[in-house]
């Protein structure tokens, strides 16, 4: 039972749902909030105030620039990517706070929060990580 409750725990501190996450922006939380994908998914739909920051291209040069006193909760499509996973372990490394949207963008949509961007009501179709 304790590995079983150890689990869950470390879950939750790794993890946020899109309800979560919305109650967290709603409160001022200082989140920021990290697309994994490709530019061109991004430009496609996006949660709004985040940055696009590709898996891809995360390093010190790239991610200089941002607050390490933030939590960054990275995202990419959905259950069937797994680039917000690599992001997540990319800023981790890197010296961040890290945590990652369940469900990423498809279940952020699905729970009917804001998209923005030039697809706001369909989802992209396939994964934008690639």
């Amino acid at each position: 039972m304790d590995e079983q409750l150890r689990h869950y725990k470390a879950k939750l501190e790794y993890e946020i749902d899109p309800s979560d996450l919305n109650e967290a922006l709603g409160r001022g939380d200082k989140i920021l909030l990290v697309d994994t994908r490709s530019p061109e998914a991004y430009r496609r739909s996006h949660i709004p105030g985040a940055m696009n920051l590709p898996h891809r291209t995360m390093g010190a040069a790239t991610t200089a620039h941002l607050d390490k006193r933030a939590l960054i909760v990275t995202y990419c499509d959905g259950i069937r990517c797994n680039g917000s996973t690599k992001g997540a372990l990319n800023m981790l490394q890197l010296g961040f706070r890290v945590k990652e949207l369940i469900g990423g963008l498809d279940c952020w949509r699905y729970d009917g929060y804001p998209i923005e961007g030039l697809e706001t009501t369909e989802p992209a179709g396939s994964c934008g990580c690639s």
